[in-house]
Order: C-alpha cells, then structure tokens, then sequence
C-alpha cells in the first residue's frame, strides 16, 4: 500500500486523440450534447476542452500535441497519443509524471493551472498579401488568415477574421489567457457584448477595441462577410468559456482594470481626426496608451494631400500595419521595396528605418505597435 499523500486533483479529463478536430467536435457537441469549455487556439484549434454527463474530455490533434502553453508539460511525460489517456490537473504539482494502473490506464499528472508563457521575441521583417492568403476555420466557424506567419517567435499573433454568414454566431460567453489584445472592425459589423460594459453594442467598420485580459464578452450576430483584425500576445493562447457568466451583467464600469488593463471602445463615427500639414497626414488615435498603461499604442493613418511617409525607426516589440484602403511603396533597411495592397500587412523589426511612397490618393493604414519600452 502506498504512503504517499493523495495528490492535489482539481480535476480529472479523458484524453481522446483525433486526427482532426473539427468532425469530433461536432460529433460530441451536436450529437451527444457536451459543451465547450476550452479552445486552443481560437484561430486554428489543437486542443479542445469540453465537458457533459459527468465527463471531461480534451480532444488532441495528434500532430500538435503540446504545441500550446497548456499542455507543455504533459508533453514532457507523452511525446504522442495513441489511446484515451486519463489526466488529472493538480495544484502544487511541480513537475508531471506519468503513472500506470494495474489494468494498463496510463495516468498522467500535471498542473491544473500555469502561468501564461510568452516566448521570446524573434523579430523579423514580414509582408503578407492579400491576394496570397490561405484561410483556415477556428473557433465558432470562423475563418481565420495569417498577417505575421512566423508569429515573431511565438510571440505574437494577427489574424484577419471572416464570418461568411450574417445573423446569429454560434458563439459563447469567453475570455482569453493573454498579455494583449486588439480587435479592429475592417468591414461590416458585428454586436457583441462585454463584461461590466453596459449593453450589447454594434461594432461597425473602423471601429476598434481593446479587449484586456481575462474580461469576458460574448459576440451575438453580425452582418454577412465579417471582416476584423486581431492582433495578440502571446500567439498561442488559451480561450475559456464561462457558462456560468450572464451578459450583459447591467454594470457600466469603464474604470475597471483587468490585468492592468482597461475596456476601451473607439468609435470611427464622430471620431477626432489631427490632421498634419506639414506631413501632408491626418491621424486617428485608438485610445490604447492610457488603457495599457503605455505598453501599446495604435492609430489609423490616413493621406490628407500628401503622397508618403517617412516613418524612422521604432523601439516596440511589434510593429504591424494593415493596409485598410489603397496602395503604396514600402522601403526598409536593408529590404527590397515591397508593392502594398488593400489587404495587406507588414511588420517592420525595432530599429529599422523605413517610409511609405507614392501612395495612392485616400491611402489608409492600421498602425499599431505592441511591448513599448517603460
């Protein structure tokens, strides 16, 4: 008989393996009436958590097992699943192990909560092209294409998002396990809402968000060819359900920090707009340097008679711009000139002097940087 203490199980999951996600999702979800709890992640899902009758299940694409901050550790004990595999999450668990029961079970033991990892940055210059684009389908049927493909290391992550479909989306009340992130509506319009934030609202067109960390909304419907950009830290994060959140919640706290963080909503319509004359520039600021206490900053750019812009250098950890209308000429340090397109998005690395020329009349750009220095 063993003397060792009980182990600290929070909860205890059946490991199924799935060659792809998607049709033993819907196979558990729809025909057998299990709920979502966990998706990871959104854009493109190798794990996901759901829960019914008594059970909980974690569904593994087998290719990517432990290729996400939540099942690192597991990894470390399993390098592949062939079979259902019973794991139990523990608090103050250390390090995971592995355990057989007599019938052959393998039973794994890991951490029922870690720390959100964000890797290092592996800064690069990147373009991708519209034109070029390659979707996938993510969470709640929607379609995902990738704006950094080498996600700076793993370090962040951009995504233009479509839902095809206008009308009601098969969404759910949700958070994120993330450091930051920003949704920009690039066409269309989508109603959502947000925790502590009053009542559901439209986010149309040009509008933006600052969704911190942890806060809890829900997206209700929307129009037909949804379009916005997501931009988050880290790139592999998980999203949480809480079906036992109710929104709206009938409290509008503007003030509320989560994770150091404020909700900020910035409208497009009746927006102020600084127009520059000697750049020939007007500028749209997106409200983010107070609401993350100056460690993001974002606006919209727009051509106001002029025909470029010298943009110098930055210290950030990310610079992404999305070209929202037009087109123009992207020069770098040390890069061939790159022919931008409406769609399309570059990241240019700390340091690097680099400009926009000969754009065309109207040219209109998202301009966010992420990971300013304190």
């Amino acid at each position: 008989m063993s003397e060792d203490p009980p182990l600290p199980i929070r909860a205890a999951e059946v490991v199924l393996p799935c060659a792809e996600i998607e049709p033993s999702l819907a196979f558990f979800t729809e025909q057998l009436g299990f709920r979502v709890d966990a998706v990871i992640p959104a854009e493109d899902p190798v794990e996901v958590v759901l829960s019914g009758h008594g059970l909980r299940l974690r569904l593994v694409r087998d290719a990517d097992r432990g290729s996400t901050a939540d099942t690192t550790a597991s990894a470390a004990v399993s390098a592949a699943v062939s079979t259902a595999v019973l794991r139990l999450l523990c608090d103050d668990v250390d390090e995971p192990r592995e355990l057989v029961a007599p019938n052959g079970t393998r039973v794994e033991i890991v951490r029922a909560t870690a720390p959100l990892a964000v890797p290092e940055l592996v800064p690069s210059f990147a373009v991708t092209h519209a034109a070029d684009a390659t979707w996938v389908t993510g969470r709640a049927g929607m379609r995902y294409r990738d704006l950094i493909p080498d996600r700076q290391g793993g370090r962040f992550v951009a995504s233009e998002i479509e839902i095809e479909s206008g009308g009601p989306v098969p969404d759910y009340v949700h958070f994120h396990d993330v450091r930051f992130q920003l949704i920009f509506c690039r066409s269309g319009w989508v109603r959502v809402v947000y925790e502590d934030q009053g009542p559901a609202f439209v986010l149309e067109a040009g509008d933006c968000v600052l969704q911190p960390p942890g806060i809890r909304h829900h997206v209700l419907d929307c129009s037909a060819g949804l379009r916005v950009i997501e931009i988050s830290c880290p790139a592999a994060h998980p999203t949480y359900a809480d079906h036992e959140r109710v929104l709206p919640t009938g409290a509008l706290r503007p003030e509320r920090e989560f994770g150091g963080q404020r909700f900020v909503r910035t409208p497009v319509r009746g927006a102020a707009w600084r127009v520059a004359a000697d750049t020939g520039l007007a500028l749209r600021d997106l409200g983010l340097v107070d609401a993350t206490n100056g460690y993001a900053a974002g606006r919209v750019v727009r051509m106001h008679g002029g025909t470029g812009m010298a943009c110098g250098a930055h210290p950030a950890e990310l610079c992404l711009r999305v070209v929202l209308r037009g087109d123009a000429t992207l020069t770098c340090d040390g890069q061939d000139p790159v022919e931008l397109e409406t769609g399309d998005a570059c990241v240019v690395p700390a340091g690097a002097e680099h400009a926009f020329a000969a754009c065309s009349p109207g040219f209109e750009m998202l301009d966010v940087v992420v990971g300013l220095p304190g």
